[in-house]
């Protein structure tokens, strides 16, 4: 009898983490599916061609499912408790400065190589030399767009130490978002019409997979860890700095540059 119970707990030991990921596929599936339903919907019903490799699309879909469940699961298992963790620690060893370096490294890091903005750089710096903007030479156009991708950088490192001091003062968030949208509203009529589009973009590709959970866990973890801070209220906003201030730092680049 207690070789079986001992066969039945190892085969719960080995099954759970099988039928958890599978509940997360499925919770996966059944978020995709309205996207799935309207293309099938505009593909069948609308221009009533089928569709092209089907085999290939399902395979493709399968992968989409898997992939996503497999990143959801990476999130909560990695990403958010690191990110909690190391903003407790720096703030139960009360260095502030290493807190303000961390947190502008974690947002210049993340966002450098965020691929979204690589190609929008690129598609700018193109842009710019065949409006006669920039020389329309390689080196131009490399420089440019290193130009703009460091300039996003050092713009959601900026955010992201501004929300780390609003938390540790507790500055109410409201004020100053609404601040920085009427500085971007001011300066939208200053900056060469060539940026303004550039710039508003800016702020709306810089925020990354890698960056939203890392900067958000930063946020909850500070909040919590600090007295006097409720993580719902302090913890979040840090994304929506990080989608502010490229706008502003973007358009006072194309300014400088033009």
């Amino acid at each position: 009898m207690s070789n079986w119970f001992a066969t039945l707990k190892s085969n719960q030991t080995i099954t759970a983490p099988l039928v958890s990921f599978l509940r997360l596929i499925a919770s996966t599936a059944r978020d995709i599916a309205p996207i799935v339903i309207v293309i099938a919907f505009f593909q069948l019903v609308v221009l009533q061609q089928p569709f092209p490799n089907l085999d290939k699309v399902i395979v493709g879909l399968l992968f989409v499912m898997v992939g996503l469940a497999l990143f959801i699961k990476g999130l909560e298992m990695g990403l958010f408790p690191l990110g909690e963790s190391l903003a407790q620690d720096f703030a139960r060893k009360g260095n502030i400065w290493w807190l303000v370096v961390f947190a502008f490294g974690l947002g210049f890091g993340t966002t450098v190589a965020e691929p979204a903005l690589i190609a929008v750089a690129d598609k700018a710096a193109e842009a710019a030399a065949e409006g006669g903007k920039i020389a329309p030479t390689p080196e131009a156009v490399a420089s440019y767009a290193q130009g703009l991708r460091l300039t996003v950088a050092v713009s959601v490192g900026a955010a992201i130490v501004l929300g780390v001091i609003r938390i540790l003062k507790g500055w109410p968030l409201h004020w100053i978002v609404i601040g920085g949208y009427v500085l971007v509203v001011a300066m939208t009529y200053a900056a060469p019409e060539s940026i303004i589009g550039i710039a508003y973009d800016s702020g709306g590709v810089t925020t990354s997979t890698i960056t939203v959970p890392l900067v958000t866990a930063l946020g909850v973890g500070l909040s919590t860890v600090i007295r006097g801070r409720n993580p719902m209220i302090d913890g979040f906003g840090l994304i929506a700095l990080a989608s502010l201030t490229p706008v502003i730092f973007v358009m006072a680049y194309g300014t400088i540059l033009y």
